[in-house]
């Protein structure tokens, strides 16, 4: 018997794949098909013969695993950080070595063919034509029009439902990955607005060194507004470190931040060696930056076929990279670039393969995530998994909220660190003007008329999937904290847990570098970068500050950070209010002839349900970190 996992589609036949019309589900393997797909237009078919690689992610003891991660992450438990090695945990509470070969059986028996499970028997990976895959798993696999990360058109692949499995190995399966490449429904990083010191050709300024240097009136108002200041043209990580309270005392030496990535920069160490120079930074040691790669690549193009110009640069992994080494120079770097046949399968990989390691240990005790999952896309127990198994093994898992108001697959985990987006003003004096929630009302000006197009901003919310984690309670107000679910209110899993800058008026100054025509790295460039992407490693840099000359690592911290609240480990991201100087309500856009006007701190409930308040909130968490008290706060409670 076969196990479908959606009821809409087990009852029909669909044609040109055999056996489709087998007997309806019992048991679901949810959330391995994309919502895209219920509303994208159909291009045809998938070619019969394209290969592709699979991975059927197998499911650990759940319950003992995430008992065992609870106890070594709270402070005055027995078990406090009495971590497990990769090999360890696995022996502990993963699959059986019995379930991982009838899952492999089966999928040889359906003609797949390099059938492997990995290190840590987390997933069991096959190849084969699709027409192969469509029969093993009752779906059909076809090209759709989408659009990609930044809203152009794309042509993308994808399976037409959920898949199925043999009920015999339906509890044995998480989800399935490497069907589709539709692109994520949020983009991974966002570019600042302000066009970067060398982009100013013209005599009136677009941008500042500092917030506020320069202040645009304008009319008619725009929600009371007539002036507003320009946005920054990009911090520097002086400024950026100033604004933290990062020192040169505790620069993260000794500990290891990996990186997860699923694009290869160009030349990677010499654009942070440019970094350093131009930021006026120590020098990296080339033994403080390694690069690897995980999972298997396709052998079909893995990423969507657009239909429109491409972005002219991807420097998503260099401002990671730049980041984290702006907050922690001397800590050592391991950038993990993951290979599939999705992007959200390559990244999963990435991030498992830190965990798996030598098998004795991790690769390393802090993993920023800067991309994000939409829901839905990928099921949440894959992701639950991969982060519980982190905090039992003494790894924080930090991911990127996102650049759109709402949740995401990864950020809502209760194991997971989510790291929110703010505004933030940092003055002449490398002082803190202010600092809000990421959340900007964009109103563009066009012949003295204003039009509202929105609100952008970082991610948050209240997930319906989990329930509210033990230290969350006391902390989230139950304002924030409860959520309606059908004809009930649960009390969720609130998101972010804690936050830095993210809004792209008030980034911070990055570079890259591309390959010229003739293959070779090129000069290094700079431009103004942004988004939950750059607050994750800004917070990784801070945490692997506070775990230097530490016993052990601080691991899975959420627990700590909570306990911390209200403290002056971080400051408190207030509302913009009606005391607030008019200037630092928002920021004057503009470049290109257009002109617009980003009202910070919006809060209008027909774009988001986030709110910044005193105190705990959905756009930062419990705040931002607040240098040496909030290293001196993890060193205390984190031992």
């Amino acid at each position: 018997m076969w196990v479908a996992c959606a009821a809409a589609f087990a009852a029909g036949a669909v044609v040109g794949v055999p056996g489709t019309a087998r007997a309806a589900a019992t048991v679901p393997v949810p959330e391995s098909v994309s919502p895209v797909v219920r509303t994208a237009s159909r291009v045809g078919a998938v070619p019969a013969s394209q290969q592709l690689t699979v991975q059927v992610w197998l499911t650990p003891d759940m319950t003992g695993a995430a008992a065992f991660a609870d106890a070594v992450a709270t402070p005055g438990n027995a078990e406090f950080h009495h971590y497990l090695g990769p090999h360890a945990y696995t022996a502990r509470f993963g699959p059986s070595s019995a379930h991982v070969t009838a899952v492999a059986r089966w999928l040889a028996s359906r003609g797949l063919t390099q059938v492997h499970a990995d290190s840590g028997r987390d997933y069991v990976s096959a190849t084969g034509p699709v027409v192969k895959v469509q029969s093993a798993f009752r779906v059909r696999i076809d090209e759709y029009r989408v659009q990609d990360a930044n809203g152009r058109p794309a042509v993308a692949r994808s399976n037409d439902r959920e898949v199925s499995v043999p009920s015999s190995l339906a509890s044995d399966v998480l989800g399935v990955t490497g069907l589709s490449s539709l692109p994520p429904t949020v983009p991974r990083a966002a570019a600042s607005s302000a066009p970067g010191p060398r982009a100013q050709a013209t005599k009136a300024p677009t941008c500042s060194g500092y917030w506020a240097q320069h202040v645009q009136a304008f009319r008619p108002a725009y929600q009371g507004l007539t002036k507003a200041a320009l946005p920054v043209c990009g911090y520097s990580a002086d400024q950026i470190r100033a604004a933290y309270g990062a020192t040169w005392t505790d620069t993260g030496k000794g500990q290891t931040v990996a990186l997860t990535e699923d694009e290869a920069p160009t030349a990677m160490f010499q654009t942070l060696t440019d970094y350093a120079k131009a930021s006026h930074l120590p020098a990296p040691k080339r033994s403080q930056f390694r690069q690897v790669q995980s999972g298997k690549a396709c052998a079909a193009p893995s990423a969507s076929r657009r239909t429109a110009q491409s972005p002219a640069v991807d420097d998503e992994a260099e401002m990671d990279s730049e980041a984290l080494y702006a907050m922690a120079p001397d800590a050592d770097q391991l950038m993990v670039v993951g290979q599939g046949c999705d992007e959200d399968q390559a990244l999963l990989n990435a991030a498992l393969a830190v965990l798996t390691g030598s098998g004795g240990r991790p690769s390393a005790s802090i993993v920023s995530n800067s991309w994000q999952i939409p829901l839905g896309v990928v099921p949440a127990r894959t992701v639950h998994a991969i982060d519980v198994r982190a905090a039992a093994e003494g790894v924080g898992m930090y991911f990127a909220s996102g650049d759109t108001p709402g949740l995401t697959v990864t950020d809502s985990d209760p194991y997971a660190v989510a790291v929110g987006g703010t505004s933030l003003g940092i003055g002449a004096a490398r002082n803190r003007v202010f600092e809000t929630g990421w959340s900007d009302d964009y109103g563009s000006l066009d012949k003295g008329k204003w039009t509202d197009l929105g609100v952008s901003g970082g991610g948050g919310g209240t997930s319906a999937d989990y329930g509210q984690p033990s230290y969350q309670k006391g902390v989230v107000p139950a304002s924030m904290s409860r959520v309606r679910v059908g004809k009930r209110v649960v009390t969720g899993r609130a998101v972010p847990d804690i936050a830095a800058d993210g809004d792209p008026d008030t980034g911070m100054l990055t570079g890259y570098i591309e390959s010229t025509s003739n293959g070779k790295p090129g000069p290094y460039h700079t431009m103004p970068n942004a988004g939950t992407s750059l607050a994750c490693p800004l917070i990784a840099g801070l945490v692997a500050d506070a775990q230097q000359g530490r016993r052990s690592a601080f691991g899975f911290i959420d627990p700590l950070l909570y306990h911390l609240a209200g403290t002056h480990a971080f400051h408190d991201a207030l509302p913009v209010t009606a005391s607030t100087p008019q200037q630092d309500h928002g920021a004057y856009v503009a470049d290109d002839g257009s002109a617009g006007l980003d009202v910070f701190d919006s809060q209008e409930r027909s774009y988001t349900g986030q709110v910044t308040a005193k105190g705990y909130d959905t756009m930062t968490g419990v705040g931002t970190p607040n240098g040496a008290a909030f290293i001196a706060g993890l060193r205390a409670g984190g031992g």
